[in-house]
């Protein structure tokens, strides 16, 4: 599948990111899930998978609609060639898990532990998180677009060709983050931390308006 490429003003790079196209599928109403298992080739509709412990599980070229996660141990899972359509979690538990080539379409979750995962080809298309942690997180080729994230905790991530378009943004957590190609231009934020690692962040005038007291507070320049 080739990756979309783009280059934008001033040679800022675009997320190389291209639609996931799934055929085929086999339905299965039923959570039928179990810690370390493969499932391929699946479309999962309306299951509950609470609490299960899906560790170290494999899903490669399934959708998901309406599934919940809630509570569930996703830790070192891994999603690829996959579709997540209106997932539900208050409690989204997946840590250190593999994302690559995966679309998730308005999801609705909490606390959405997400620290130390490796994000490749990755979109995110509307819904709202209330936080999202992906501390340590290694994101290339990720877009989120129309989305409502309360807490965004990006600390100590490496971040290439991050697109935040048209978001809402509460608090956003840069700090120790390495990034390169990260544009949130026309996305809207309260608060931004780290203001020592936003080196490669690309913003639009009326952002940088917001940000220049920030940083001048940082730096210890004073404004009269």
């Amino acid at each position: 599948m080739e990756k979309k490429r783009g280059r934008g003003p001033a040679g800022v790079q675009a997320p190389r990111v291209s639609p996931v196209e799934l055929t085929d599928l086999e339905d299965q109403a039923d959570a039928a899930f179990r810690r370390g298992e493969r499932h391929e080739g699946v479309r999962f509709s309306r299951a509950d998978a609470e609490g299960f412990d899906l560790g170290g599980s494999v899903f490669s070229e399934c959708r998901f609609d309406a599934v919940s996660f809630n509570d569930a141990q996703l830790r070192g899972a891994s999603f690829r060639d996959c579709i997540l359509a209106e997932l539900y979690a208050p409690v989204f538990r997946g840590a250190r898990s593999t994302w690559q080539d995966v679309e998730l379409r308005n999801p609705r979750l909490g606390s959405a532990e997400l620290y130390e995962t490796g994000c490749q080809s990755v979109r995110i298309d509307g819904g709202k998180v209330d936080f999202l942690n992906l501390r340590g997180a290694k994101l290339t080729d990720v877009l989120i677009s129309g989305c409502i994230i309360n807490e965004l905790d990006l600390g100590a991530a490496g971040a290439v060709r991050v697109r935040l378009e048209d978001c809402t943004i509460g608090s956003l957590d840069l700090a120790g983050a390495k990034l390169k190609d990260f544009d949130i231009r026309g996305t809207g934020f309260r608060k931004i931390s780290g203001l020592g690692s936003l080196s490669g962040l690309v913003v639009d005038e009326y952002q940088l308006g917001l940000l220049a007291p920030l940083i001048a507070a940082h730096l210890g320049v004073t404004v009269l």
